[in-house]
């Protein structure tokens, strides 16, 4: 498979989220392998596939602007607020509209 050929929301993924997907496979879907593996508890792995799932969703949607996707995952990691993360989003829409 060429570059060009890998959606865009598997490219958006850092290694970390990558190698979950790696593993949740080989364990066939099984949360609680996977909690094993992480030697986490079964919400916890729930929440990071939770989290995943989310940033996959955000990736996959057409039209999306680039910087608003990385606003609305710096929030699915819980390095800024959500409260935050709309103040910069509708200022940069409001820019943009102002262009």
């Amino acid at each position: 498979m060429e570059r060009n050929e890998i959606p865009s929301w598997l490219l958006a993924l850092d290694k970390e989220n990558v190698e979950f997907i790696r593993k949740f496979v080989l364990n066939s879907g099984s949360l609680k392998e996977m909690a094993k593996d992480y030697d986490v508890s079964y919400p916890t792995v729930r929440a990071k596939l939770d989290g995943l799932i989310k940033k996959i969703e955000l990736h996959s949607k057409e039209g999306d602007v680039e910087f608003v996707n990385l606003i609305k995952n710096l929030v699915i990691d819980e390095r800024i607020s959500l409260e935050v993360a709309k103040i910069i989003i509708d200022k940069y829409k409001k820019e943009r509209e102002d262009i």
